[in-house]
């Protein structure tokens, strides 16, 4: 039997050699050899403890700059925001009486009218020094340096129409009067709302400062508590492994964190209270006797300029009304008025006897006004006006009533500034055992890890 020739095969085309891939980069080399490690239990207690130590770390780290932003918020309070506050109540105190004086000035003869000149002059140059002041301290706040501007522009303005008032009466012109009666308007609807603006501006920065300053640490605290769980379970984890009920070097790490989370919880009640207390018994009652001194010094203005314009504008006494309301009662909302919430206000009797003689002389005030108005009306203006500006008539009273004040706000202030001390220091004194807690911490995890790890060499 024949066999059909063979039919001769193609030659198959070569195949193609792979090309070469070329050395494996050393970074994705090790990170192979890292995973390799990780799935054994020595590369598992490198990972744990590397995240033990960071998480410990981190929770000092983060406790750190709470406390650092707190000691500073207090620190800003105690010793810018607060003095700020109050310099701009100044401003405000200072052109008060200036308009008042300027007034009364108007008003007075000889000797009295050189003192009351010179006590007006001394009120607009405390003013400026102080504008000067608040203008280097504002921080550049546009609204701060907005109201600051209002004033300095405004208050040349406001002596220009003064010593206008003042050249027009030494000539016997009967324009004295208006002048001061235009400069008194320039002062009631642009310089003390600006001023008084200034202040409520001020003092909402020191209210967010001591808010800042007394919040509560939730991040580093939840932390805390985060870190004292993860070393707990570290624990578990090393007794289910090992047997053994506690890793010594574990075991201070978790006592370090333990203290620190205590230390910080601990200061931070103290440091709150303290600061609780400085605003309690400090702060709320400069707000309200510095609003009782402006109150006071708008009514003695406001009486002065009425005997100015004899008795012409009803307006002048009913804002005088208005303002002996506001500062000692009897409207329905506010029936005890300023001095009455500054008396409840007050915690010790330092504080309330010189708030109780002021109340006694506001009632007095009120009686002698009532006095000379009645005189004024009946065309006896030279009595009027010495039942207005003479020592025994409306002028002592005031003075006395803004003297207790005085002493009332010295009292108060002092209160706070202890208290906010005690505060910002309870604060200080964490930073540094912020540092050695959290390395002692870090050298616990880290010592402990170690120790189970020499077990595998």
């Amino acid at each position: 039997m024949t066999h059909p020739p063979a039919v001769p095969q193609e030659p198959s085309p070569p195949r193609p050699r792979a090309p070469d891939a070329g050395p494996v980069p050393a970074w994705r080399e090790q990170a192979r050899l890292l995973r390799a490690a990780a799935g054994t239990e020595p590369g598992r207690l490198r990972v744990l403890g590397a995240a033990l130590a960071g998480l410990v770390l981190l929770f000092g780290a983060v406790t750190s700059w709470e406390i650092s932003v707190r000691h500073s918020a207090a620190h800003t309070a105690l010793e810018s925001s607060q003095p700020l506050s109050a310099d701009a109540a100044a401003v405000y105190r200072s052109l008060a009486d200036a308009n008042t004086s300027a007034a009364a000035g108007f008003l007075a003869d000889g000797e009295d009218g050189a003192e009351l000149r010179a006590r007006y002059a001394d009120d607009i140059a405390n003013a400026s020094e102080l504008l000067t002041h608040a203008a280097a301290h504002s921080d550049g706040s546009p609204r701060a340096q907005h109201h600051i501007r209002v004033l300095a522009e405004e208050l040349p303005v406001y002596t220009g129409l003064v010593e206008a008032a003042r050249a027009n009466e030494r000539q016997g012109l009967p324009l004295g009067s208006a002048y001061l009666r235009y400069a008194d308007t320039r002062m009631q609807e642009v310089l003390l709302p600006a001023a008084e603006a200034l202040y409520r501006l001020e003092h909402s920065s020191f209210h967010s400062d001591t808010r800042l300053a007394g919040g509560r640490p939730w991040l580093s605290g939840g932390l805390g508590v985060l870190v004292l769980g993860a070393l707990g379970w570290a624990q578990v984890r090393h007794f289910r492994r090992t047997n053994r009920v506690f890793s010594p070097g574990l075991l201070a790490a978790g006592t370090a964190t333990a203290v620190l989370l205590g230390w910080l919880a601990g200061a931070h009640l103290l440091a709150r209270s303290a600061l609780d207390e400085a605003e309690r018994t400090g702060a709320r009652s400069l707000e309200v006797l510095h609003e009782a001194r402006s109150e006071a010094l708008k009514a003695r203005g406001t009486e002065n300029m009425l005997l100015v314009s004899r008795g012409a504008d009803n307006d002048f006494e009913q804002r005088f009304e208005r303002g002996m309301d506001r500062l000692a009662g009897r409207i329905p909302d506010a029936p005890g008025g300023l001095l009455d919430r500054a008396v409840r206000l007050a915690d010790d009797e330092a504080g309330r006897r010189p708030l109780e003689r002021a109340v006694a002389d506001a009632a007095a005030w009120r009686a002698r006004h009532a006095e000379a108005i009645a005189r004024e009306l009946a065309g006896d203006h030279e009595a009027a006006v010495a039942l207005v500006i003479g020592e025994e008539g409306s002028a002592g009273l005031f003075d006395r009533i803004d003297e207790n004040l005085e002493q009332a706000v010295e009292h108060e202030q002092r209160q706070f500034e202890r208290a906010a001390e005690r505060g910002r220091d309870r604060l200080a004194g964490l930073s540094g055992g912020i540092v050695v807690l959290t390395l002692a911490g870090m050298a616990g995890v880290l010592t402990g890890i170690g120790r189970r790890l020499s077990e595998y060499r």
